[in-house]
């Protein structure tokens, strides 16, 4: 073949190009980051529309990323009109940057992550000339609302229910984060056909493993991380941590993330004495993030009971499985689905008692901590994105040529089971688990 014919043609070949929106903090959301990263070490090109951090609105690249700022600084606070406020702002802003980039840069997909939904209609004018749209839904905004705002009247759950058939009517693919959310969506009426499962499945770089103490040796260290609110139970931590002192030696709490209840958990601290004993960090980016969290004993989620954590699948967690941290979890259905009684220890949700005696059982018997930490591991292997049961590749493959052929993806099953099989051959493999 002449090769300056295959030169050519190599040439003429459209980019794989895609834009993401997400009303996130960039640098801190593994999530996004996570999906974008992985993308781009797919072959494909991204640019990624967000808030800016503060000051000036700045462009750069971020493994590998093309990251671009808007003029808008994301709301953290409690007043629900200013929260319209800010999104309502940011999606102005990422209408007008995003039908720009279609138009400059060929942009093929756009990949709106929530909340809010309404994010979606920043894709409108390329979707009217054939732009792929797909809606990542983080959180659904009914229960999220019901949980962060709490009881709404029966109209505006209704216009709620309402905002997000229309605005996964305007997308192409609609990605879920685990299954239990997919069930909830498809009984609001969204097509199933639509609905692909995508769950958070981080890539940390290996973290060596102190070796763990049950005699005081050294402090027995818990972790919660990520964003502080009440309907996330991070004071039910702290109620704990004034018990958890008394019976573990050494016990401290370590709380990493920032969030609209911070004032009231440092308050709380304050009144039980706690100073010494719960400690404050502040948001790590993500890339960093392993480092912060590898010298602790036990990771702890207490979500509260609501419609909106009933749906959730905790990052947190994935995050604990991935680095062989035991956790702490409340029985609550999203995470009953995926983890069981040998791969976490449960206790009754906004139970501080439940949560102690879950606590200083797993602290007593360092075995159980290591066996736990190993069959979360289970989940890993069954749910990385390289694997057939979590569709993030194959969703882009299909996106970008529908007419793939069924050898093609059956090729793709055979690599992801090949991969699944070496990651399950490595004791401690968390380097071989993720996109």
């Amino acid at each position: 073949m002449n090769p300056n014919i295959a030169s050519s043609s190599k040439s003429s070949v459209t980019p794989k190009r895609v834009s993401m929106i997400a009303y996130t903090n960039y640098s801190s959301d593994g999530r996004v980051r996570l999906e974008a990263e992985s993308l781009v070490k797919w072959g494909y090109d991204v640019f990624f529309l967000v808030p800016k951090k503060e000051g000036k609105p700045r462009t750069y690249t971020l493994g590998g990323v093309n990251i671009r700022e808007l003029n808008v600084v994301k709301y953290g606070g409690k007043n629900k009109f200013r929260y319209i406020a800010s999104y309502m702002t940011f999606l102005i802003l990422a209408f007008v940057a995003c039908t720009r980039l279609f138009a400059q840069s060929r942009v093929r997909v756009i990949h709106v992550h929530n909340m809010p939904d309404v994010l979606v209609f920043a894709a409108i004018i390329p979707r009217m000339f054939g732009c792929k749209v797909v809606l990542d839904l983080h959180d659904t905004v009914p229960e999220t609302y019901q949980a962060k705002f709490g009881k709404i009247s029966n109209f505006l759950l209704f216009l709620l229910r309402i905002e997000e058939r229309l605005c996964c009517s305007m997308a192409h693919q609609i990605i879920c984060v685990n299954h239990v959310q997919r069930d909830a969506v498809i009984r609001r009426g969204i097509a199933a056909e639509k609905i692909a499962i995508v769950i958070t499945m981080p890539r940390f770089t290996p973290q060596p493993r102190v070796c763990q103490q049950t005699k005081g040796e050294r402090p027995f260290r818990m972790v919660n991380h990520g964003t502080i609110a009440k309907r996330l139970g991070n004071d039910l931590i702290i109620d704990a941590a004034a018990k958890l002192v008394h019976e573990i030696p050494g016990f401290e709490l370590h709380i990493i993330g920032r969030g609209d209840n911070l004032d009231q958990l440092l308050s709380l601290t304050r009144s039980f004495g706690l100073e010494n004993r719960v400690h404050f960090h502040s948001t790590v980016p993500w890339d960093e993030l392993a480092a912060k969290l590898s010298i602790m004993d036990v990771g702890i989620v207490a979500n509260r009971i609501s419609a909106a954590t009933q749906l959730m699948l905790p990052a947190k967690l994935i995050d604990y499985a991935v680095l062989g941290i035991p956790a702490i979890v409340p029985r609550l259905k999203g995470i009953e689905y995926y983890f069981s009684e040998d791969m976490v220890s449960y206790f009754e949700p906004e139970d501080v008692d439940s949560m102690v005696t879950a606590t200083v059982s797993l602290y007593r018997d360092g075995a159980r901590r290591e066996r736990q930490a190993k069959n979360a591991k289970k989940f890993l292997y069954e749910w990385q994105w390289e694997g057939p049961n979590n569709g993030l590749r194959r969703l882009y493959e299909n996106l970008f040529d529908p007419k793939m052929t069924c050898s093609q993806s059956e090729e793709n099953d055979n690599r992801a089971e090949v991969l699944m099989s070496q990651s399950a051959a490595a004791e401690e493999g968390p380097e071989n688990i993720g996109a």
